[in-house]
């Protein structure tokens, strides 16, 4: 089986991996196995299940498919959250599976390309069974749910026809925002309104959603960076999109931030911030807004480059 362990992917085949605490063990004897079989893996570690189950989707989403297969393997306690996450990024169909045959049945019906496990549920021994059956099957083999006999001709026409429709699910929605109905608050707030620059960061843009004022969404572009500054009150923040840095000189501490990761900064707190990918986030803070600089933006650079390098 590990000889052929890839022979389902047209094209030399990449797995990106992640997990949160409750499935690193079994996500890091996974990735081993992959390695031993000379499959290209790119682990991103361990994070919040909805943090690296997102960025798997997105890295799986983005992913130019012309030289390389690019699939994503996730894990968390039960396989679930890290699937519902990376679900949320458009040509993901990610599937948990307990056993080979949900890895049979979803890679045949569903061209499943992030596999998700559970690390609470699934020993390591079914876990290898379970990636060595998503590697080899291709899309429509016969499977459980065929009898294990080919697909009907209608029936396999019907799955070629889904691989063009699902990717579009919801891409229409996001795009006709006058018709849309979103439940979600911050959405509701933030429709149809721009975002003004900030002026004293370059790449920066605002938009404060109450009229308090107490909370705003925020957008950087990537590579902007804002130098080291302090305010008088406390803020919190969630990453709506793409991926931050935030160094809290205060404390020594440095917080590296994806989609739907938090953060709460106390007054005072001097800290810098370099944004890696177009950035949104909301923010919302006590009291009035305020912003004390403590460094240059051009030191503020120099500072962010020692640190990435």
């Amino acid at each position: 089986m590990a000889e052929n362990a890839a022979a389902a992917a047209p094209h030399p085949l990449k797995i990106i991996a992640g997990a949160d605490s409750f499935g690193a063990e079994l996500k890091d004897a996974l990735v081993s196995h992959l390695r031993s079989l000379n499959i290209d893996v790119e682990d991103l570690g361990t994070s919040d299940y909805y943090s690296i189950g997102a960025e798997v989707g997105r890295r799986v989403s983005s992913s130019d498919s012309s030289d390389t297969t690019t699939r994503g393997l996730v894990a968390c306690g039960t396989g679930v959250g890290v699937a519902i996450f990376a679900n949320k990024n458009p040509g993901v169909f990610a599937t948990t599976c307990l056993t080979p045959a949900d890895a049979l049945n979803t890679r045949s019906i569903n061209n499943c390309n992030v596999l998700a496990v559970s690390g609470m549920s699934t020993s390591k021994e079914s876990a290898v069974e379970i990636l060595d059956t998503w590697l080899k099957t291709p899309f429509k083999a016969p499977c459980p749910a065929s009898g294990f006999k080919p697909w009907e001709e209608n029936i396999s026409c019907f799955f070629d026809k889904s691989m063009t429709e699902m990717p579009l699910i919801g891409k229409n929605d996001k795009l006709d925002s006058d018709s849309s109905s979103s439940t979600c608050s911050i959405c509701c707030l933030v429709k149809n309104r721009e975002l003004n620059p900030v002026e004293m960061i370059p790449g920066g843009s605002m938009k404060i959603i109450r009229e308090s004022p107490t909370s705003a969404i925020v957008r950087f572009k990537a590579g902007s960076v804002e130098p080291a500054h302090h305010h008088t009150f406390g803020h919190d923040l969630v990453v709506l999109q793409g991926k931050k840095s935030v160094w809290n000189l205060t404390k020594g501490e440095r917080f590296d931030l994806t989609v739907g990761d938090y953060l709460f900064t106390p007054a005072g707190d001097v800290h810098r911030v370099k944004y890696y990918e177009e950035t949104e986030f909301f923010i919302k803070w006590d009291g009035r807004w305020d912003m004390f600089f403590d460094e240059d933006l051009e030191a503020a650079k120099k500072a962010v480059e020692k640190e990435t390098a």
